[in-house]
């Protein structure tokens, strides 16, 4: 007569090994798993927009999703190993921080197409790539709000802010003080602004008597309403 373990062990884990995974099936869900990876490496590679493109980063991600989908095949052939390999993988620590949300987009991409290719659902994860590079590609040509420019004068003569913001609102559609520093002997001045006409806007700013410098910085970061 079985006892409750005998029952557990034949229903379950030898029920769940009589499904193995054939070298043919591996070998199609590899396949397409490394298509699509190649296809990610040239989204990514197209569409980065860093000053330093990370190809370490990039080559992860291709790794990312080939070790996915053969930890998916793996998973589904052997409950044992997979067990073993949730113990395994409890003790593995990331510590490297993602910092641009870009790059943790097309991690979980990687990631998620491993899985569904490890599960033989190939034509959901093409789905996938071409709907969210459709996507992507749609986005970035929306046109958004363009970021401000900011103005740093220095002048040694303290009464020159009257006149600094006489030019400034001359030449921009909108202008705000940001922060005023001031020595004994010198007088610092940041300005928020936007202007088509820079150029024009620094030359008489500095044509202003006691204006020893003026600098006008635009960034390329997100702008906040």
């Amino acid at each position: 007569m079985l006892s409750v373990s005998d029952v557990f062990k034949k229903s379950f884990l030898e029920g769940f090994n009589s499904s193995d995974i054939g070298m043919t099936t591996a070998l199609a869900a590899m396949l397409t798993a490394s298509l699509l990876a190649l296809y990610i490496f040239v989204v990514y590679r197209v569409l980065t927009r860093k000053t330093f493109y990370s190809k370490s980063f990039n080559i992860s991600l291709c790794g990312i999703t080939l070790i996915t989908a053969a930890l998916i095949l793996t998973i589904q052939s052997s409950i044992v190993v997979s067990l073993g390999m949730v113990g395994a993988l409890s003790i593995v620590r990331f510590r490297t921080a993602v910092k641009d949300p870009m790059d943790l987009m097309f991690l979980f991409w990687s990631i998620t197409v491993g899985i569904i290719c490890g599960v033989g659902l190939a034509k959901i994860a093409v789905l996938l790539s071409v709907t969210l590079t459709i996507g992507i590609l749609i986005l970035d040509r929306l046109p958004v709000a363009r970021a401000p420019q900011i103005l740093v004068v220095n002048s040694s003569d303290l009464t020159a802010e009257e006149k600094i913001m006489e030019i400034v609102k001359k030449h921009s559609r909108s202008a705000t003080v940001k922060s005023r520093n001031m020595t004994e002997s010198s007088l610092e001045m940041i300005i928020e602004l936007r202007t088509d006409a820079g150029s024009t806007l620094l030359q008489e700013v500095m044509a202003l008597a006691g204006v020893t410098s003026a600098s006008l910085l635009r960034h390329d970061g997100e702008v906040t309403f």
